[in-house]
Parts: C-alpha cells; sequence; structure tokens
C-alpha cells in the first residue's frame, strides 16, 4: 500500500481511482510547518499552488518514507526540485493537463479588456450605466504578442488566429519549427502588439521590467496568467497610469490572496484569483495525469 497525501486536494475520481488500487490517499491540508512532521509517513505529496516546498521542509523530510513529489499542474516552480532530487526524491508534473483551460482564460481576459465586460459588471451593479464610456475594440485584425510559444503558447496562438488576429512571438529557444507564426525580438514583439500574453516559467528577474513597459505600442493590453515574476507589478501600474497600456488581465499575483490595493483598485485591470487550471474538465485531467504518474513510478 502506497500512503498519498494530496495537501492542496485532488479530483475526486482520482482519489477513487487510487485508494480502488489499494492505497491510502489523504487531502488534508497541512500548513509547512506541520508537514515537516506529517510527510514523514507517507510515500507521495502532491501539491498545487498553495504549497510551497522549500529547502527547509526538504530537509525535514530526507530520508523518510516519501519518495515522490508531484506538482498536480504545469510548471515546478513551487517546489525546489533539484535540491529536492539531490536528497532521493523524484519531482514529476502534470504538464499535459491544464493547458487548454489556460489558453482559454487568455481568450476571456481578452475580449473582456477589449469589451470592458470586467469593469462594466462592477459599475452596472452600482447603478451606472457607462454606454458611451466603453466603446471597445475587436480582436480581428490585431496584433496578438506570444512571450512563449509552449504547449499554452501555441494553443492561445491558434484561437486568436481563428478570431482574424495576426500572431507573433518570442521564444528563448528562439525560432521554431512548423508553426505559422512570425519569430520575433522582444523588442520588437513589445514595440508591435497590441496584444500581449505572457507564458514562461518563473524567472528570478521580470522579463518584463520598467524599461520594456516604455517599449510597448502606445494603447496596448497586457495578460499575465503565467508567472508573477514574469513582470514588475510597479512597472505595470506605472504604465496603466501613464495612458501607455490601455489595460491589463492578471490571474497571478506575487502575493496570493492579492492584497496590492493598487492592483486591487485599479478600474483598468480585469483580475481572476489565480484560476487558470480550475475547470472541472483540467481537474479531471490533472487528476488522471497524477494517476498515470503514480502507477508508472511505483510500477503499479
Amino acid at each position: 500500500m502506497i500512503k498519498i497525501l494530496a495537501t492542496d486536494g485532488l479530483d475526486k475520481s482520482a482519489v477513487k481511482t487510487l485508494e480502488e488500487m489499494g492505497n491510502k490517499v489523504d487531502i488534508q491540508s497541512y500548513p509547512v510547518e506541520e508537514l515537516k512532521t506529517v510527510l514523514k509517513d507517507y510515500d507521495v505529496l502532491i501539491v498545487r499552488s498553495a504549497t510551497k516546498v522549500r529547502v527547509p521542509l526538504i530537509d525535514a523530510i530526507a530520508g523518510s518514507n516519501l519518495k515522490l513529489m508531484i506538482r498536480a499542474g504545469v510548471g515546478i516552480d513551487n517546489i525546489d526540485y533539484e535540491y529536492a532530487e539531490s536528497k532521493g526524491i523524484k519531482v514529476m508534473n502534470t504538464p499535459n493537463s491544464s493547458s487548454a483551460s489556460v489558453a482559454e482564460l487568455v481568450i476571456a481576459h481578452m475580449f473582456s479588456l477589449a469589451r470592458f465586460i470586467y469593469i462594466a459588471n462592477v459599475t452596472m451593479r452600482k447603478g451606472e450605466w457607462n454606454k458611451n464610456k466603453y466603446t471597445g475594440i475587436e480582436l480581428n485584425g490585431k496584433t496578438l504578442g506570444l512571450i512563449g510559444l509552449g504547449k499554452i503558447g501555441s494553443l492561445v496562438a491558434a484561437k486568436a488566429a481563428a478570431l482574424g488576429m495576426h500572431v507573433i512571438y518570442n521564444e528563448i529557444l528562439g525560432e521554431l519549427q512548423g508553426y505559422p507564426y512570425t519569430y520575433v525580438t522582444l523588442d520588437d514583439l513589445l514595440s508591435k502588439s497590441d496584444f500581449i500574453s505572457i507564458h514562461v516559467p518563473a524567472t528570478e528577474k521580470p522579463i518584463i521590467d520598467e524599461s520594456k513597459f516604455e517599449i510597448m505600442k502606445k494603447g496596448a493590453y497586457l495578460i499575465n496568467t503565467s508567472r508573477a515574476t514574469a513582470i514588475s507589478e510597479a512597472g505595470l501600474l506605472k504604465a496603466l497610469g501613464d495612458g501607455t497600456l490601455s489595460g491589463a488581465a492578471l490571474d497571478v499575483f506575487s502575493e496570493e490572496p492579492l492584497k496590492n490595493q493598487d492592483i486591487l483598485n485599479n478600474p483598468k485591470i480585469s483580475l481572476t484569483p489565480h484560476i487558470g487550471a480550475s475547470t472541472k474538465e483540467a481537474q479531471e485531467r490533472i487528476g488522471s495525469e497524477v494517476v498515470e504518474v503514480i502507477k508508472n513510478f511505483f510500477k503499479l
């Protein structure tokens, strides 16, 4: 019997499947300090975004029963994975599960910004009727710049192209073969794009710092459903304030839950609480992929 702790939760069907295989699955949430003790009795730890597995926690459980950590999602930047693996704990993720859901959220935010849906919903509930104020734009014919053309970025590109958008991209790997999109430098992308969407792993320094905001096309829109570290939040607020950007959409933040009042109260920002992967379909796929990872790792 394998003992599994999904401290950030797991899809019910996946829990049922794992238990029917004869394993024990707990879905109780624990703060990190308690995990230092609790985890020693488990073989597998499954986390989503909430739990951060850093060096102190890894040191506390090194040499215990724990053999496998799974990030139920695309990235693994909330786990110090190289250090964990140096201590004999394998780290894996579910890279194929939530890409479609995140891509759809990007498109939803683009429509929301272009047609003022996010703010019109708020002001109407306050009794305001700002029909003349909310003259939007069409996505058709606009240029979408994608920073990163991996699993999620390529799905966003296909959906945007179907809407009649011209898609350009910048990718750390350079120009990619097999895509009908135009590769450009980062500065060219920033200066030419009407909409910019970010799809990169966590970075130590912002890809878009204050100086990069100054390059952006006047009146552009920025969407970040990727990692909060990819942009300078201070630079974003400045760009919105001086009119460089017409609007922004954020699903990820440097502090979660979000407490930054300048972001919360900015009428030019469409906000969602880190829900990129929060669809029924994505959670079912994540659960199925977690089951496969465990089956293959333990050869069940």
